[in-house]
């Protein structure tokens, strides 16, 4: 159905139970409150992810799917940034709580379908683990995506070539807090600083590498920049966030016909 609003939190409780049915889909946008280096805000991660499921739901929504936006989750498992003053992170243990019992609430909802767009990497293996249990535990359909800002520099039409491993506070998300909020990136970007060893290794690394390692981000420097912001700009951040839109928008309407038979 279409409504004036999309947002689950506009909505009375029995306004929402007459306005979903089990064809909706809870839309839960999760971030991080953490170090961004020197240059980018602790809801970096937030900011993101709330703006892309944000303009994804919109876009659906007029397209006929049944999509609603939950508030989004702003304290989550941090804990590479532990040692940095501002970061705000939950044990994961804590986390997969809240998010369970944030699953059963919306199973006393018609609503049967659960979909969390993340922005920050450290939730991601945690967010497996929250869809079987919501499957399991409430009959929910769960799904989790990133937002589609972790983009690495490749090296080509200007863009800082980060050797794969732009994970944190580099050229991507720069980019597209340079194009989402201007006002809260600080004027001097800090250097580039890349892990080039692990870059050269063969198994053992960030993203696609299938042998992961338990880190912090001073591993890497005491910037926690894991990444080169140097050539960040906020065409490029234009570009990148709405990529990340269209991909959540076609997830999401994935999602909308999915089926386990």
């Amino acid at each position: 159905m279409t409504a004036a609003t999309r947002r689950w939190d506009d909505l009375s409780g029995p306004a929402l139970v007459s306005a979903t049915s089990d064809r909706s889909i809870a839309v839960v946008p999760i971030g991080a409150i953490e170090h961004h280096g020197p240059h980018l805000p602790l809801r970096t991660d937030t900011l993101i992810a709330e703006a892309v499921a944000t303009a994804a739901v919109e876009r659906v929504a007029a397209q006929g799917v049944d999509a609603w936006l939950l508030p989004t989750l702003a304290y989550a498992k941090s804990d590479e940034h532990y040692w940095a003053p501002g970061t705000l992170w939950m044990e994961g243990t804590t986390l997969l709580q809240q998010l369970i019992e944030i699953g059963r609430a919306i199973a006393q909802t018609p609503v049967r379908t659960v979909a969390f767009v993340n922005g920050h990497g450290g939730n991601v293996m945690l967010l497996g683990w929250v869809n079987r249990e919501l499957r399991r535990r409430f009959g929910l359909r769960s799904f989790s995506m990133g937002s589609g800002a972790g983009v690495a520099g490749d090296g080509c039409d200007g863009r800082p070539d980060e050797l794969g491993q732009g994970i944190h506070a580099g050229w991507g998300e720069t980019s597209v807090v340079m194009h989402l909020a201007p006002h809260l990136v600080a004027k001097e970007l800090p250097p580039r600083n890349l892990p080039e060893r692990i870059a050269a290794l063969t198994h053992i690394g960030f993203n696609a590498k299938p042998v992961m390692f338990g880190w912090t981000s001073d591993d890497f420097g005491p910037d926690g920049v894991i990444g080169d912001p140097t050539g960040a700009n906020p065409e490029d951040g234009r570009r990148i966030f709405e990529a990340g839109v269209d991909f959540v928008a076609e997830a999401l309407t994935e999602i909308d016909g999915f089926e386990f038979a």
